[in-house]
């Protein structure tokens, strides 16, 4: 690790093959470092910290995508159960998905509807100590 607290240029390799690769084996490996070298970094608070903001940062991309593909993929449904060639579990299976994220989408309105208004009240609401 270096002095400063900034990866080197062995560890930002490690954290992008960390990313990329579905095992430490195996990120190790194409980050060209020991496997226990890795082991050893992923105890260390500015690698781990540095290593689950990269994943954050990857996790958060991988959402904005989909969300972007959510209109296209509504419309594959919506056409599909339109289709007056489809096959009937097609149908089923588009209605079945279409209705079952319109509930998810309304769940999680709702419990951000809520959340909200908890923070709202927290930000109100006298704390201990203020006069």
């Amino acid at each position: 690790m270096a002095g400063n607290g900034r990866l080197t240029g062995r560890q930002e390799r490690a954290l992008l093959a960390l990313l990329s690769e579905p095992s430490i084996e195996g990120a190790a490996t194409v980050a060209r470092v020991g496997e226990r070298t890795l082991h050893t970094w992923l105890k260390d608070r500015a690698f781990a910290s540095a290593y689950r903001e990269a994943r954050a940062t990857a996790v958060s991309q991988a959402i904005a995508r989909l969300q972007q593909a959510s209109s296209e993929a509504v419309d594959c449904l919506k056409d599909v159960m339109e289709d007056p060639e489809a096959a009937a579990p097609a149908k089923v299976t588009a209605a079945r998905t279409v209705l079952e994220m319109a509930v998810k989408g309304t769940e999680i309105a709702e419990l951000q509807r809520r959340l909200n208004a908890l923070e709202e009240a927290e930000s109100e609401a006298p704390h201990a100590g203020d006069t």
